[in-house]
């Protein structure tokens, strides 16, 4: 298990290479530069060349690169061109914020995706069965922009039962400050409750049809017993897409906490990309894309730890 988990972190290491030199290159793209936009139409060329010195966008790309992944290994991302201040500031702040959003919407649409792909797997062609795959489908389909409007204006514009944006007094600790959670919480398990129920399903009507769960039933065994049998086959295909969803929530709730005005990484990345922040944008991207990888590289770990025939 141990030679397993070295081999998949050194596979890692490239990728982590690769991603970096992506992120990079992609922001790079874009023609102009930031600090032609911040600077004043009257400013001299002296002063904008010394400008573009502070911030290294005098020197060549790959030099550029070299230093920013030197100093990025070492957690320093440099300066705001919008603010001058250190982006690893910024990121942190914003990083803790969708992390809280990101774990309590993910342990909802995990628990209820289990749940419902559970049910509706041992209550196969039934009524539990229509109704969870349903409750799956539409969350599957259902945009989560849309489905944050839809609550903002149930739940707080025309009904004034929960706040509509923001974190709340940040002087008050957030266990006093959970109404401010439960709409953009929601809104953020939908598509993983969906997912994983269809997974878990599917998954489950096609170990309930194999030739051991038979035999199981034939010795005697109690229902519950084989239930535990077939989720534990079930784990790791579950496993691979919980890791998968995690690291879409941790990336792709950037329209969520933009309709919600949640000051996380998603709305960090898109006040970036407003301002032409290049190094808050790369920091952003790269931090993100990197916990992506690592999320995958747990879930390899923790599916060879449940099924031993991945590790041959």
């Amino acid at each position: 298990m141990l030679v397993f988990a070295i081999r998949r972190l050194f596979q890692a290491i490239p990728i982590l290479l690769g991603v970096s030199l992506v992120v990079f290159g992609l922001v790079h793209i874009v023609p102009g530069n930031p600090i032609d936009m911040l600077m004043p139409p009257e400013a001299s060329p002296e002063v904008i060349a010394q400008m573009k010195a502070a911030f290294g966008f005098d020197k060549p790309l790959y030099v550029q690169y070299f230093l920013w992944l030197f100093r990025a290994m070492q957690g320093d991302f440099g300066l705001s061109v919008f603010n001058a201040t250190p982006v690893i500031g910024q990121l942190m702040v914003a990083l803790s914020n969708t992390f809280i959003l990101a774990i309590l919407g993910a342990s909802l649409g995990f628990a209820l995706g289990i749940t419902f792909g559970l049910t509706a797997a041992l209550y196969h062609g039934r009524w539990p069965d229509k109704f969870f795959s349903a409750l799956a489908t539409m969350g599957v389909s259902l945009p989560h922009y849309w489905c944050a409007i839809v609550l903002v204006l149930a739940f707080a514009v025309l009904n004034d039962f929960l706040p509509a944006q923001g974190m709340g007094d940040d002087s008050l600790p957030l266990y006093q400050r959970l109404d401010h959670l439960v709409l953009p919480v929601i809104t953020l398990s939908l598509i993983p409750m969906g997912v994983i129920g269809r997974l878990v399903r599917a998954t489950v009507l096609e170990i309930l049809g194999q030739d051991f769960v038979g035999a199981l039933r034939a010795k005697g065994l109690p229902s519950w017993p084989v239930i535990r049998h077939v989720c534990k086959n079930a784990a790791p295909p579950v496993l691979a897409i919980m890791g998968l969803q995690f690291g879409y929530l941790l990336g792709g709730s950037i329209l969520v906490e933009t309709v919600f005005n949640w000051p996380g990484s998603g709305n960090l990345l898109n006040l970036a990309i407003y301002r032409r922040d290049i190094p808050v944008l790369q920091a952003t991207i790269l931090v993100l894309a990197s916990f992506f990888v690592m999320l995958n590289l747990l879930v390899d770990i923790a599916q060879a730890a449940i099924d031993p025939r991945i590790r041959r």
